[in-house]
């Protein structure tokens, strides 16, 4: 049972089962928004993911992964820096990075400065098969968002993204 009725959207009150009009504070219009943004994101995700695989062999979060190494100062990131701007856990991508380097496309290499530090590299291996994915991946962002768009609705999109506290990566 949807949580959201038809008397909730024609009121602009969230009513359901579970009786959320009291607990979120939140209209039928805004929660309907939230999810479509959650919905959006992750069918997005979704059908990346799958090209890249098929195409590729390569799952999306290897990819961002690679892109941050690629357009990193000499191909490198220290591991801390590289999980905040992949939005995985410290222990999430020392496995990531265990399985790329195992397949060549990363290397580890200690931190001078830091003798607890530790650099992840992307590899020549690692840039070619990036280079190979790219296509895939932004005939995907095209086909799955972009082109659904028109330029006055981008520049929208974009303007109302940046009211939002997103934190980027430099």
């Amino acid at each position: 049972m949807t949580l959201l009725r038809d008397e909730g959207l024609a009121t602009g009150r969230t009513t359901g089962p579970t009786g959320l009009t009291g607990l979120t504070g939140l209209t039928a219009e805004e929660l309907a928004v939230w999810r479509m943004l959650q919905r959006a994101q992750v069918h997005i995700t979704r059908h990346l993911e799958a090209e890249l695989l098929v195409a590729h062999g390569l799952p999306l979060a290897s990819y961002d992964v690679l892109t941050q190494l690629a357009e990193a100062p000499d191909r490198r990131l220290r591991m801390n820096d590289l999980a905040g701007r992949v939005l995985l856990s410290r222990s999430g991508l020392t496995r990531l990075i265990d399985r790329l380097q195992r397949d060549g496309l990363v290397a580890r290499e200690a931190c001078a400065s830091d003798a607890r530090g530790l650099f992840a590299v992307l590899t020549d291996r690692g840039a070619a098969r990036l280079t190979e994915a790219t296509p895939t991946y932004l005939r995907g962002i095209r086909s799955e968002f972009l082109d659904l768009l028109g330029a006055g609705e981008i520049r929208l999109v974009r303007e109302m993204l940046a009211k939002l506290p997103i934190t980027s990566a430099p």
